[in-house]
């Protein structure tokens, strides 16, 4: 099964502040969850996860809301590993091609992202192209370790399309992509996804499995 999903154009998300941009994205945006548990029998844990997702000329605007056990954020800066944390995830690839980019980003909005030919090979991005990435977070922005209980928390970003290899005057009809929930490091991990994923055991680096997303 291949899901399939619309980003609408909001003209307004344009010079808006990220806050503001959640705003527009709820009354606006396409919302979808990310709710499959394929590996069920060895990560039962399931949080609640939504996502709205939308563009402006030249973003890709996405809002993730949270709800579940443990926060966890021990990453503090752009380009190291957050899977471990309490972590959302995009994965896109363009039409045509197999290499991808990982975005990754913990509660805090620590970033790693890498363009990838294969899971074990990819380039990190550019320090400017980290810092490119705009990300408005409900959490604290120091890092911290595990905290026990029931939280809720947001996080909204705008990954310019540039940084994702596409032409913000000339963009595709559609590319694919998927969207991901994990935090391997916590009393309950888990691995959720919004495309399903057919293989035996977690593997979020299969642009196979990649959902068909298309560019209103």
């Amino acid at each position: 099964m291949t899901k399939k999903l619309t980003v609408p154009y909001l003209p307004a998300l344009d010079g808006a502040s990220l806050s503001d941009a959640s705003a527009l994205m709820e009354l606006h945006a396409t919302r979808e969850s990310i709710d499959v548990l394929n590996w069920r029998a060895a990560f039962p844990y399931k949080p609640v996860v939504v996502f709205d997702v939308a563009r402006g000329a030249a973003d890709l605007y996405i809002h993730y809301f949270v709800r579940g056990l443990s926060l966890r954020a021990t990453a503090d800066r752009d380009g190291i590993f957050v899977h471990q944390d309490s972590c959302v995830e995009f994965f896109m690839r363009r039409d045509g091609e197999m290499n991808y980019i990982n975005f990754e980003f913990n509660c805090i909005g620590t970033c790693y992202a890498r363009r990838q030919t294969s899971r074990k090979d990819g380039v990190l991005l550019a320090a400017e192209e980290f810092r490119s990435i705009r990300r408005y977070t409900s959490v604290q922005c120091e890092a911290f370790d595990e905290k026990r209980g029931l939280y809720a928390w947001e996080l909204t970003l705008a990954i310019p399309f540039r940084v994702m290899g596409l032409d913000p005057g000339n963009l595709p009809e559609k590319i694919f992509g998927n969207f991901y929930k994990c935090a391997d490091g916590t009393e309950h991990p888990h691995y959720v996804t919004w495309n399903p994923i057919d293989l035996p055991a977690p593997d979020y680096h299969c642009p196979k499995f990649f959902g068909e997303i298309y560019l209103r």
